[in-house]
């Protein structure tokens, strides 16, 4: 997942199978802790995992979703679903108010994703790329139709 064109619009880089390993590790211990500042999920179709997607909270009532999927996997609605899945978990379950993505300007399939699962584009932020240029990712947000307290 974390390889060719399916990081070529992100901050992450190509991992070797050590790596992956960590990340794996990292991600587990991540999601033991009180109160949880992440969650993790495997994105699995045809019973292979084709993909990830994760929650971070970043205030008490806000978070960020994240997801990164197989490039021969693009395109059949599961990073939709799995943000959906994901929505419906943060709003309930992590109980947060508010979620945030981004994605980079050149990878429109990532807002599409994001505008199917409720997300309206907010705006854009200026995010360093490496060879030190600014690049503006478009941010959305999501915000729970039923406040907390009332659920």
């Amino acid at each position: 997942m974390y390889s060719g064109a399916s990081i070529r619009h992100t901050t992450g880089k190509p991992l070797i199978l050590d790596q992956a390993h960590e990340k794996i590790r990292t991600a587990l211990a991540r999601a033991g802790e009180t109160p949880c500042a992440q969650w993790s999920w495997g994105i699995v179709a045809t019973d292979e995992m084709i993909g990830l997607i994760a929650l971070r909270r970043r205030t008490p009532v806000m978070g960020t979703l994240s997801y990164i999927l197989r490039e021969d996997t693009w395109g059949n609605g599961y990073a939709t679903e799995a943000a959906r899945h994901v929505v419906d978990f943060a709003f309930t379950t992590a109980g947060l108010d508010r979620l945030e993505a981004m994605h980079h300007p050149a990878n429109p399939a990532s807002g599409r994703v994001l505008a199917k699962a409720g997300f309206t584009r907010t705006g854009t932020s200026d995010r360093c790329a490496e060879d030190g240029t600014a690049v503006p990712y478009q941010v959305y947000a999501l915000q729970s139709l039923v406040p907390r307290g009332q659920g």
